[in-house]
């Protein structure tokens, strides 16, 4: 039963918090970084962000007040919002900055037959006629006439079932017209640019996994660029593509939850099974099929982390029936674990995990208190219109410290889809050099001034694309001091999992600077070809836009330094506290 005394969003965090509604690692971090923002931000309006519990609990009213199903054993019944989609509703309409909403994108990933495609329609709806906004464009997008017509036909049926909602709206065969605000519902698609020209107060994107590229989501943010607080919410299940848009936003999700990301316009749910720590530590993103620790996706228990609405509108008797059917058909194993289990099913093997790296993070650390002190640097340049990256590595003992240094020409800065390279530049993490290409002088010119403030004993590099900046660094630093390390497998694999063996072992320390944590995130650890007895590794991505330059150069900053491990931990020198 529902705690009457708390807000249905806040019980919702509380019940998940206690266990008392079983859910995945995904849908706990989602609470959690509610009850976060709530004890930062509070209930009371302010320029800033707040939690509006009134404009939360309206949005959650609108559904059984207007709404009435209207096939199978809900024929006629009220909408009413079950727990888990009045804490997807409320945060979504009850988060504001100042007078508008937070949330600009909303990435929800739920198992098939949970009820997503109505509850978007509501939010069209309720976006149309309750969110104060002269002039609304509602459209359900897809990048298929037909895919958007299903969920545009759940608003439809859903007006046709409201005496109240049709004497306020005209419904057409591809229209609901609300003429009294200017306002209209619509599907629409990619097919004969059909995408061009709108201006969405609220565009629902449904199977984003079906979509074959970015062309959808991009055309209606674009068109969102003149609302003052549109609302791109997408739904899906999980898909097989690890290079679909649909895995990137399940990615960026993810960061975002895992606190890699700050994107506080950026709302995310997904639910799905868990993997177990020790798989996790391996680098396994999907629960493993013989894993005693891992959700087993046969196994009756877990279904609800996945499907949260088991037992209203999925039965267990169906998804028993298609979870039969997979284990004697194989051809269909993958196909529910995606759809009903939302399990990505192309693997890919993680690099490290959030927590672990975390785990190694003190905010307290300053490069100037490293003053005199010797160092290793790296750096991994990328072509001129994308990002560098430099790392200093301070030996002590058995314990590495690193900084990062990274670069960027303004004019990527400005075209990138990457949203926080902007943000870092204000922040001043990246150095954004003028132009449409990066400088290579601001490196060279801080290797200058880090040699002055703190020796580099080696600088290690990769030459794709620094030979020019390394001839002019060696001129001062020496030759026999810069040392070139080409990425292949035999040469990268031995320092990676050096790195691998300092993170685990917490002795490696960074300042939880979030552009290297943002690209030690991104590595995906793929094993050489032909490594023979000796299995080598090397870093790579799932996508051109994860970034691992930070990575790549820390792994190479390290293996120099534990080449010549010696002396008291920096800690210990510094007065600090080792952690």
């Amino acid at each position: 039963m529902a705690n009457s005394k708390l807000h249905p969003v806040d019980n919702y965090v509380d019940k998940v918090k206690n266990n008392e509604i079983p859910t995945c690692k995904w849908v706990h971090l989602a609470c959690m970084r509610h009850e976060k923002d709530v004890q930062k931000h509070g209930r009371k309006q302010s320029n800033g962000l707040w939690f509006s519990e009134k404009a939360a609990q309206d949005a959650i009213n609108f559904f059984p007040t207007f709404l009435l199903f209207y096939e199978g054993e809900f024929d006629g019944k009220p909408f009413e919002l079950q727990l888990w989609q009045k804490f997807i509703i409320g945060s979504l309409f009850g988060w504001k900055r100042g007078n508008f909403r937070r949330f600009r994108t909303a990435y929800v990933e739920v198992g098939k037959g949970n009820g997503k495609s109505p509850m978007a329609a509501g939010i069209g709806l309720f976006g149309m006629l309750a969110d104060k906004e002269a002039g609304a464009e509602i459209y359900a997008a897809a990048t298929m006439r037909e895919q958007a017509g299903i969920l545009f036909r759940d608003a439809k049926a859903f007006v046709e079932g409201s005496p109240s909602l049709q004497r306020k709206l005209n419904v057409g065969v591809a229209n609901i017209d609300y003429a009294e605000k200017h306002s209209f519902f619509r599907p629409v698609s990619s097919e004969h640019r059909g995408l061009d020209g709108k201006r969405p107060h609220i565009a629902l994107i449904d199977e984003l996994h079906e979509h074959p590229n970015d062309m959808v989501v991009n055309k209606m943010r674009a068109g969102t660029k003149g609302r003052r607080q549109a609302l791109i919410f997408e739904i899906t299940n999980a898909g097989h593509d690890r290079h679909s848009i649909c895995f990137q936003h399940h990615e960026y999700t993810e960061k975002i939850l895992e606190g890699t990301i700050e994107n506080e316009a950026w709302f995310g749910y997904m639910t799905g099974l868990d993997v177990c720590e020790k798989c996790t530590s391996d680098g396994k993103t999907i629960p493993q099929d013989g894993c005693p620790d891992c959700d087993n996706w046969q196994d009756s228990k877990v279904w609800i982390k996945a499907n949260p609405n088991l037992g209203v509108s999925i039965k267990e008797k169906y998804l028993k029936e298609q979870v039969d059917e997979a284990k004697e058909m194989p051809a269909k194993e993958n196909i529910v674990k995606r759809l009903n289990f939302c399990i990505w099913t192309e693997s890919i093997t993680k690099w490290l995990p959030a927590d672990s790296w975390f785990a190694c993070a003190d905010k307290n650390l300053k490069i100037k208190d490293f003053q005199g002190l010797q160092c290793y640097a790296a750096f991994d340049l990328a072509n001129k219109i994308d990002i560098s990256a430099l790392i200093l590595a301070f030996p002590r003992g058995d314990e590495i410290i690193v900084f990062g240094k990274y670069y960027l020409p303004e004019e990527t800065v400005k075209r990138s889809r990457i949203q926080q390279y902007g943000q870092w530049v204000r922040e001043k993490r990246i150095t954004q050099t003028p132009g449409a290409m990066t400088d290579y002088r601001y490196i060279e010119d801080d290797l200058k001034q880090i040699h002055k403030n703190h020796p580099i004993l080696e600088l290690a590099f990769d030459p794709h694309e620094a030979t020019y900046l390394v001839n002019n660094v060696m001129a001062w630093l020496g030759e026999k001091n810069c040392i070139e390390i080409t990425q292949g497998p035999a040469l990268i694999s031995e320092p990676m999992k050096q790195l691998e063996g300092l993170v685990y072992s917490r002795k490696i320390h960074h300042n939880g600077d979030p552009v290297l944590s943002w690209m030690v995130s991104n590595v995906v650890k793929r094993e050489g070809r032909n490594s023979g007895p000796v299995k080598y590794y090397y870093p790579t991505k799932t996508n051109e836009d994860n970034k691992i330059d930070g990575a790549v150069a820390m792994i190479m900053a390290i293996g120099r330094a534990m080449l010549k491990k010696s002396g008291k931990s920096v800690y210990e020198e510094r007065g600090m506290v080792t952690l």
